[in-house]
């Protein structure tokens, strides 16, 4: 290994990325990659920072003041992904560490396993899937086999109208559907452009066949769909999640479900994750799930991974991110 490279800044990757994300870091980095499927123990990740000044990390990491605090070189932490509730930012932002994340590029790709999953809920078609493999299917077509809930035409409740919330309002706007939303702020140019509607909360919970979740987990957030509000939800109406998973109560879901309070759930989040194999979620037909794929396609994990590794890189070049989350760091440490 020449001295030139060894000269380079050192970087610590919690997981293996794709290629092209990692040629965009070794032209101006020394990255050591975490070689395992799952997240580095904890212990590992201390002692990795202490020797770097960069870190890219993914959700599953956690990112705390102890970890920060290790880093006593650190400059840089770059999410891959928009959400960054597993990095305690304002340890970083006192210790002039940069936060980054990748916002808008798994945009479409997520409300696009959002719909998926809607679709698959209301007609049922995993339950379906196992029914034909099972052998079930005796008859060439029957009357009332298998019955789902259309989707055309019917009420949606987007709570949260962010990028991928609004991907979602304008794929129901080809499905005709009526399009309800509550969000922190109302978007009046959007209500006009699509013709959705703001609502509060409770009206959108009583009046939506669909309820789809696209909200980052605060305080606020944490367990939003509880008992209270499942009860106000129609008897024939389904949830679906792929925000983050402590948004939903699952105790609360799981009796909704099976007392009949609702009619089903899709979610690609959960509160554990992975969640419990013996979780009763999974023992419920009327739930579809998933392993948290919202952005889980070749095009999009590969953009993400390189905007994360071209965040990190501008860092250490000394200037500001494109996707820099605690914009209060560039007064502890300028750049630019």
């Amino acid at each position: 290994m020449n001295s030139e490279f060894t000269s380079l800044p050192k970087v610590f990757v919690t997981r293996e990325i794709p290629k092209p994300a990692l040629n965009v870091l070794k032209v101006k980095v020394d990255p050591k990659v975490w070689p395992r499927e799952g997240p580095p123990p904890k212990g590992v990740v201390i002692r990795k920072v202490r020797n770097v000044e960069g870190l890219m990390c993914l959700l599953t990491d956690q990112i705390d003041a102890e970890v920060i605090n290790a880093g006593e070189n650190l400059k840089v932490i770059s999410q891959v992904a928009v959400g960054y509730d597993n990095i305690d930012v304002e340890a970083a932002t006192r210790r002039g560490i940069c936060v980054t994340n990748t916002p808008g590029v798994l945009t479409e790709t997520t409300a696009d396993l959002t719909w998926a999953l809607l679709m698959a809920v209301a007609r049922r078609v995993v339950e379906a899937d196992k029914y034909v493999r099972r052998g079930d299917w005796k008859m060439p077509w029957g009357l009332m086999m298998m019955l789902g809930s259309d989707v055309y035409g019917k009420t949606i409740g987007v709570v949260g109208l962010g990028g991928i919330g609004l991907a979602i309002a304008r794929r129901a706007k080809g499905f005709d559907m009526r399009i309800l939303y509550h969000s922190r702020t109302r978007k009046l140019d959007l209500e006009k452009e699509l013709g959705v509607k703001y609502v509060d909360f409770e009206t959108l919970l009583k009046e939506s066949d669909f309820v789809t979740l696209h909200v980052p987990l605060t305080p606020e957030t944490h367990h939003m769909i509880g008992e209270k509000e499942l009860k106000l939800m129609k008897n024939t109406a389904y949830v679906i999640n792929t925000s983050r998973g402590p948004v939903v109560d699952e105790a609360a879901l799981y009796k909704a479900l099976k007392e009949g309070w609702i009619k089903g759930a899709a979610l690609d989040v959960h509160e554990k994750e992975p969640t419990d194999p013996d979780n009763p979620l999974l023992k419920l037909d009327n739930v579809v799930v998933t392993p948290h794929i919202g952005s889980a396609s070749v095009e999009t994990r590969t953009r993400m991974a390189v905007m994360a590794a071209e965040n990190l890189v501008s860092v250490l070049d000394g200037k500001i991110p494109p996707n820099l989350v605690n914009k209060d760091v560039l007064k502890v440490r300028p750049l630019g």
